[in-house]
């Protein structure tokens, strides 16, 4: 059997200019995180199949790298369906096990707890460019917040690190499920129609307005509940007036602390936020996964074809799947491949990267000439370099050009007369 050399499809292989990105990338998440008072956390890579497969993971559940069940207990004769030979699975996100930990912890645990991920996590999704299905989460929640404060200081946190890698131009879409779900009831759909009316308004941006409105009708709804509904988005402005005027327009299907709790967040943002962003209020943000229950929002980069760098939203009721009693929880996850992606593309330097230096050994050089370049390097990482000690190879020329493509600054040649004179 051959061997392959190329990673498995939807994989990668990550070279070191990346990795040195990466690296910092999330060295600067972890760092801005911990001063609004995130603490990291982990949990296993492998979740038990009931928890994934619990309805809550929306399209992802169709996603599943599953593991089959193991010896004794796969039992392939007596399986009715697929699930029967699997009781695990790789996780589709971070925050469902997330809530599995909670569940089990919470009286190990602060209150609020304000719990930072970062892990890779699995879907056998079609793989394209920028999308893998082995890629990195990044994901910040307040767990046990049921205030508005928790959105806040969510958006405040990601925002904030967003411009620490001077990202500028970027809008943070903002909306809430009860504002989609009131907008559907004052347009006469029946609560059960929800979901599949959602699903049509999330193409916006694709098919447009025109389009969402012909395959609502194509589905069988009618023109006056089309009309009704897509004509509520034609008049909402994309600020806190937008979110006063559906207050006012929707009346008693919008609970009135919904729309204050919108107004509360986007102005209390507005107003602490520490780079320059567009907050946006957007009646058509959806979010596919079922376990939304709230506030929900978006990163997109204005400057990168508006490309989707991060979202989430409240999810009050799915610790409560595990332990009876619902938890308010909210959480942020950005979009850190999409990230990385973009800063490459940019031809992105790591800023006060340690200065790097080369020693480059002749194969002639004798024992105690090595122990001088080795103590000298040994001072200089001391005092904060990047010290490479190689043997010179025959065509030196070409091995000090890749060097210098990697970055080393100084090169110094070693041999066996010229080592004294480090």
């Amino acid at each position: 059997m051959t061997l392959k050399k190329k990673p498995v499809t939807g994989m990668k292989d990550i070279l070191p200019e990346e990795m040195e990105i990466r690296d910092y990338v999330i060295g600067l998440i972890k760092d801005t995180y911990k001063t609004y008072g995130f603490q990291s956390m982990e949990t296993p890579c492998v979740e038990h199949i009931e928890n994934l497969c619990s309805k809550q993971g929306g399209d992802n559940e169709k996603l599943i790298f599953k593991i089959m069940k193991r010896g004794e207990k796969l039992k392939i004769q007596e399986a009715k369906e697929e699930n029967d030979l699997a009781d695990s699975g790789l996780r589709y996100d971070l925050t469902v096990p997330l809530a599995r930990y909670y569940a089990g912890h919470a009286n190990e645990l602060p209150s609020p707890f304000k719990a930072m991920q970062i892990g890779s996590v699995w879907r056998a999704d079609r793989p394209q460019r920028g999308r893998f299905r082995q890629f990195t989460q990044c994901d910040i929640d307040i767990l046990g917040e049921a205030g508005p404060l928790a959105e806040i200081e969510l958006i405040l946190a990601t925002t904030a690190m967003l411009g620490k890698l001077d990202f500028r131009n970027f809008t943070v879409c903002i909306n809430d499920r009860e504002i989609l779900r009131a907008m559907a009831a004052y347009s006469g759909f029946k609560e059960e129609d929800y979901d599949e009316v959602f699903i049509s308004l999330d193409k916006m941006d694709k098919i447009g307005q025109e389009g969402v409105a012909q395959e609502l009708k194509d589905l069988g709804y009618s023109a006056d509940q089309v009309d009704t509904y897509l004509g509520l988005f034609a008049q909402v402005e994309e600020d806190i007036s937008g979110v006063r005027y559906l207050k006012e327009k929707l009346g008693e299907c919008l609970p009135k602390e919904t729309a204050e709790r919108m107004e509360h967040i986007m102005s209390c943002v507005e107003a602490a936020k520490e780079c320059e962003f567009r907050l946006k209020f957007t009646p058509t943000l959806v979010r596919g996964q079922s376990y939304y229950t709230g506030t929900i929002f978006e990163v997109v980069m204005d400057d990168f074809g508006g490309s989707v760098a991060g979202g989430g939203g409240r999810y009050d009721k799915m610790i409560g799947k595990f332990t009876g009693q619902d938890t308010p929880a909210c959480g942020f996850s950005i979009g850190f491949e999409r990230i990385v992606m973009l800063l490459l593309e940019q031809g992105y330097q790591v800023p006060d990267r340690r200065k790097k230096k080369a020693y480059l050994l002749d194969k002639n050089l004798p024992a105690q000439a090595l122990l001088t370049v080795l103590k000298r390097a040994k001072e200089e990482r001391e005092s904060g370099c990047q010290v490479l000690i190689a043997n010179m190879k025959k065509n030196k020329k070409f091995q000090k050009e890749q060097l210098s493509q990697e970055g080393y600054e100084e090169i110094t040649d070693c041999y066996p007369d010229s080592v004294d004179r480090l």
